[in-house]
């Protein structure tokens, strides 16, 4: 055989009727051998090298589906085109269910012949190409939309194109175009910043012209549509771009009614945003009404173990009646364990689970070396989510809502960052400790580089003591303590925080699905 760039094994009784076919294959660059019996072909492709196999359907004696399994026991990867003169769908049904990866109708034009290898060989550099392409032209929309986004609906519309754009170029191996992607969403983290400077505090005071955000999101995107028996799903940390990763992996089982954004709340933290969430209220709001199921960051103990007390004064307070039964998963056990619970509340009207695996995965980034390793940038983060969860109980879980006829609401209460810059603050040793917000009496800071609260009450926050003062870290900082500095700058730069102000932690999904 010629040594040629990539080699082809055509399979077929007639192979002497292909031979103009096979000239222009070879004008083209490609190396062919021939074989006119699948018996013939299966022992050339145990001892030779073959980068691609057309396979013609029908054969006298063994049949090409029957060769097709053949060859796949001996080279499970190797690409395989079937030849078919039949388009009957039962079998071009079973061919696809044994991994061809094109097939062809006879007769067959040229073009078609190299099109359907340049599909093979040279898919992720046309989807490359094409992406980069496009992104290009989409290049200074995105650079103006930033410039005149001034209200929460178009900063919202940003976020959305700029994690599309950051997972279309997930699929294209261009270091350049992501850097200059990553550079916009630093330019749009700047002034969506400015933004929520400006506005955060007139939403605090007049919700009829704020977003949806912690406080109302069960109220704008669940009540309304949990007229059916519904799964609620809260998973800790769930990103938009993160969504959109795992989104694929759900389209097949179910319709996505609905896809929505809104604000998280500030802090950005579980403490905070989640207990609005299933509350209905801020966060100064829950410690009047519900003082002993609230736990200001200096006190000892956990701050959300109450999910299931707010969530039920929540109905009570709307009037509302329903059989629910709440999960928490923390570990991938428990998750086992809620898969058999399952099978027996077929009759609940509302499920709710808090899914914390993206949080532990986040968090442990910052312990675990490997992880640290395995996450390095939001395009590995986002690709090990979504191994994460095709491989996740939770996946299971929502794989048996969907046969129970549920209806799935999927959220989350806050996003997260990857923290690259440091800035210095100091506070007594009742000062929070999470990286991207503090809460203490007496901080020193850099006021630049934070959203100062000194009024908690203008943010709907609680005051644990006299001149209690929150400070949010704006766009990827993360607060050091001078003590140790360089020691904890090395630490945690790269790691995933939230708690501050950024696009990533406060803009984030609600999706509504409903079965196939």
């Amino acid at each position: 055989m010629t040594e040629k760039s990539h080699k082809i094994l055509w399979i077929d009784d007639e192979i002497d009727l292909l031979k103009p076919h096979l000239i222009f294959l070879e004008k083209k660059g490609y190396g062919v051998e021939t074989a006119s019996f699948a018996a013939e072909g299966i022992e050339y492709i145990k001892n030779h090298d073959v980068d691609v196999v057309f396979l013609d359907e029908q054969m006298p004696g063994m049949q090409g589906l029957e060769a097709l399994l053949e060859i796949k026991k001996i080279k499970p990867f190797l690409p395989v085109v079937m030849i078919t003169k039949s388009e009957e769908e039962n079998i071009m049904e079973e061919a696809i269910g044994k991994e061809i990866t094109d097939y062809l109708i006879k007769p067959i034009n040229p073009n078609e012949l190299i099109l359907s290898l340049k599909k093979i060989f040279h898919k992720k550099a046309l989807v490359s190409e094409q992406a980069t392409r496009s992104y290009q032209q989409e290049f200074g929309k995105i650079s103006m939309d930033i410039t005149m986004a001034n209200d929460w609906q178009s900063w919202m519309d940003v976020y959305k194109n700029l994690s599309y754009w950051s997972v279309k170029l997930d699929e294209i191996e261009d270091d350049q175009m992501r850097e200059i992607l990553n550079g916009q969403l630093n330019e749009a983290n700047r002034n969506f910043f400015k933004f929520i400077k400006k506005s955060y505090t007139s939403w605090m005071q007049n919700p009829d012209d704020s977003p949806v955000m912690s406080r109302n999101v069960l109220d704008k995107y669940f009540f309304p549509y949990a007229d059916k028996p519904s799964l609620l799903v809260v998973i800790d940390n769930l990103r938009y771009d993160q969504w959109l990763s795992i989104m694929p992996i759900l389209q097949d089982r179910f319709h996505i009614h609905n896809e929505h954004l809104y604000y998280s709340i500030l802090p950005t933290a579980t403490q905070y945003a989640r207990n609005s969430l299933f509350a209905g209220l801020m966060p100064s709001d829950i410690k009047k009404l519900y003082p002993s199921n609230w736990k200001d960051d200096p006190d000892e103990g956990g701050k959300n173990l109450h999910e299931e007390f707010f969530f039920n004064k929540f109905l009570q307070r709307k009037g509302l009646d329903i059989d629910f039964t709440f999960f928490k998963i923390l570990t991938h056990s428990f998750g086992e364990h809620v898969i058999k619970q399952l099978v027996n509340l077929k009759q609940k009207e509302l499920i709710v689970i808090i899914y914390n695996f993206v949080d532990m995965l986040s968090h442990a980034k910052t312990e675990m070396e490997m992880i640290k390793e395995l996450a390095s940038t939001d395009s590995a983060y986002r690709s090990l989510t979504k191994t994460w969860f095709e491989n996740s109980p939770l996946y299971e879980i929502l794989s048996i809502a969907a046969s129970q006829g549920r209806r799935i609401f999927l959220t989350t209460d806050h996003g997260t960052i990857l923290v690259k810059h440091p800035t210095k603050i100091i506070g007594d040793k009742e000062t929070s400790l999470n990286l991207r917000y503090k809460l203490g009496r007496s901080l020193t800071y850099n006021p630049k580089d934070v959203l100062e609260c000194k009024n908690p009450d203008a943010f709907k926050l609680p005051a644990p003591f006299i001149n209690s003062t929150y400070v949010f870290a704006k766009e990827d900082y993360f607060f050091v303590y001078p003590n140790n500095y360089n020691k904890f700058v090395m630490y945690f730069r790269n790691t995933y925080q939230h708690g501050g102000v950024s696009l990533q932690e406060m803009i984030v999904p609600f999706i509504i699905l409903d079965p196939k």
